[in-house]
């Protein structure tokens, strides 16, 4: 990655590289990048400036946090402008995050409470620092956590997401791993290498392709969980990228000449 990191408000930093994929870091190390109002504005503009020029988002903290929530100690702040604190409550956040036509990679450095876990859960693919420290405060405070408990429901099995919502214990990135939070643990020193790597492996493929793939992800079976409609589905998003792009056609043709497409080794 060529690019300088570029300031965006200070409170999130963004990198761009010349290969498709760019990295939003969360730069509030005091507060454990917690996330106050100028982070989530500095989010939301993050990822604009990432649409249409990025196939891979890394998704990291300055510190030693991920991060470690909304702020609470902040209280309610506007922008002046209804549309971006619209756009920049954390709920919407997520949704942001979700709809982004990148893949998102969450790349867990540290603590990851509350609001942080949901970023795990909302990225497309995540991989923790063996010492993360991932869980969710808010039954300590009699909540329910409003965002990071659904977010964990629909990502692991009930006991395991039950423990963390009724226990406020934290698992570290290899525990996170077994339950299937994250996709890979590594040791800390090695997690930018190994991210990185794997931004760099998925970006290698076609953005379209990589779009339309993330829109299935979620839509199966988040919203289709019935195999007939599933696999109709799947139909309607090979008939998509193949009117939006030439990729799929050209790797059938190479795969009937006998040459290897991207990703076959």
């Amino acid at each position: 990655m060529s690019a300088e990191p570029q300031d965006a408000g200070s409170v999130v930093l963004v990198h761009h590289g010349d290969n498709g994929v760019s990295r939003i870091t969360f730069n509030r190390p005091r507060q454990r990048n917690a996330m106050n109002r100028a982070a989530r504005v500095g989010i939301v503009r993050a990822l604009d400036e990432c649409r249409g020029r990025s196939k891979v988002v890394i998704l990291t903290g300055n510190g030693p946090a991920f991060c470690a929530g909304v702020d609470l100690k902040e209280g309610e702040v506007s922008t002046g402008d209804a549309e971006l604190d619209r756009r920049t409550e954390w709920a919407a956040v997520q949704e942001e995050i979700r709809s982004h036509p990148a893949i998102v990679i969450a790349a867990v450095n540290g603590f990851a409470l509350g609001g942080g876990s949901t970023l795990i859960n909302v990225a497309d693919l995540a991989v923790a620092a063996n010492e993360a420290a991932i869980g969710m405060p808010e039954i300590g405070f009699g909540l329910y956590p409003t965002l990071a408990g659904p977010a964990a429901q629909l990502r692991i099995g009930p006991k395991r997401a039950a423990w963390m919502v009724l226990t406020a214990e934290r698992i570290d990135g290899a525990t996170a791993a077994e339950w299937g939070l994250v996709n890979l643990a590594v040791p800390l020193d090695k997690l930018h290498d190994e991210v990185t790597a794997l931004a760099e492996r998925v970006a290698s493929f076609d953005a379209t392709g990589l779009e339309w793939s993330k829109r299935g992800l979620w839509k199966i079976p988040g919203e289709i969980s019935e195999w007939t409609s599933a696999i109709a589905y799947g139909h309607e998003v090979a008939d998509e990228i193949r009117a939006r792009s030439t990729v799929l056609a050209e790797g059938l043709g190479r795969f009937a000449a006998g040459e290897r497409n991207p990703g076959q080794g």
